[in-house]
């Protein structure tokens, strides 16, 4: 049951990254619905599959979880900024990549 819930949120967030990557490349209108759908979704596959391994492995509720969890949210809000601020697309990049840097850093290394 634990490598199902690691996959779900691997692949979850490997998805939801190239979805939000993409709206951030080409923001336009017609992509929109379908890409805040998408990005939804699969922040909501990415949600199930963390909480799922935190239950699971008796985690609680240590610092670097809540800092993960604020990268997840960044990472989600992504494609809706995108559409919203298409000028921002390259600060928003920058700020994806550190979001998920974090993400990575946190879950490997546990500093807290």
């Amino acid at each position: 049951m634990i490598t199902t819930y690691y996959l779900l949120h691997v692949i979850g967030l490997l998805l939801l990254t190239a979805t939000s990557f993409s709206a951030l490349g080409a923001p336009t209108p017609e992509r929109r619905k379908k890409a805040l759908m998408l990005t939804g979704i699969l922040s909501l596959v990415m949600l199930v599959g963390g909480f799922g391994l935190l239950g699971r492995l008796n985690y609680g509720w240590p610092h670097w979880v809540i800092i993960k969890i604020a990268c997840w949210v960044i990472l989600s809000a992504l494609a809706g900024l995108a559409f919203r601020m298409p000028k921002a697309k390259g600060l928003l990049s920058l700020i994806g990549m550190l979001a998920l840097a974090v993400g990575v850093y946190m879950v490997y290394e546990r500093p807290f």
